[in-house]
């Protein structure tokens, strides 16, 4: 038996579907760390990103985030984990540190490609600062700031696997207890689970993507926009 056919029986399998450390209690945390990170993220980025991308002050802090990519994420989760200790908290920050650079490049992108002219002219009818903002520039960068969440989502998904390497849970417990015990079908189930709960997330974002760009950009005109 290939190692593919093993993993894939090792996921049917009932015994390791069920229960507090199953595959689906582990799905589950995986995507409610994936959620919390990615939503503490987005409190952080995107107030940022549209400070940054209305007032043009502040474009500095988008390449300083931006190198924030380059950080070795279980370097980091190391080192808070030895100051924090072991559980959440650690992944968590290292988690949201990861994504706070996607969701605050999108958002900044959104507003920052707004035509000028578009600006001006809605400040030649009497709009005020946090009216231009909230009316025009946070519904034409929308398609922008929905693609930073994408990414970020995303590269939470696939890094969320590595809480498990200071003791919180998520797919990559099967990730490690695979390696620690030699359990190579084992090992790839975990990373099938993490590649399927990956494309299942892009797909939820493409439908909220197109949905969201539908609603806003081809509204039916009314005596308010006309």
């Amino acid at each position: 038996m290939n190692y593919f056919a093993a993993a894939f029986a090792w996921i049917s399998d009932p015994a390791n579907l069920g229960g507090p450390g199953g595959i689906w209690a582990r799905i589950g945390e995986h995507l409610w760390y994936t959620l919390l990170a990615t939503g503490i993220a987005t409190l952080i980025g995107v107030p940022l990103g549209y400070l940054i991308g209305h007032t043009g002050k502040g474009r500095g802090v988008v390449a300083v985030t931006g190198a924030a990519r380059a950080l070795p994420t279980l370097g980091v989760i190391t080192l808070v984990a030895l100051l924090l200790g072991v559980g959440l908290v650690a992944p968590l920050i290292a988690l949201v540190l990861l994504a706070i650079p996607s969701i605050l490049a999108g958002t900044y992108a959104g507003v920052e490609a707004i035509d000028p002219q578009t600006i001006d002219a809605a400040r030649a009818v009497g709009m005020s600062e946090l009216q231009i903002l909230a009316r025009v520039e946070a519904p034409l960068g929308l398609p922008q700031l929905l693609g930073g969440l994408r990414s970020a989502a995303m590269q939470v998904v696939a890094t969320a696997t590595l809480a498990a390497y200071v003791g919180a849970g998520g797919l990559g417990r099967f990730l490690f207890l695979g390696l620690k015990t030699q359990d190579y079908p084992q090992m790839l189930a975990a990373s099938l689970l993490v590649i399927a709960l990956a494309i299942a997330a892009e797909a939820v974002f493409e439908i909220i993507t197109q949905v969201t760009v539908t609603l806003f950009h081809t509204r039916p005109a009314t005596k308010e926009n006309r």
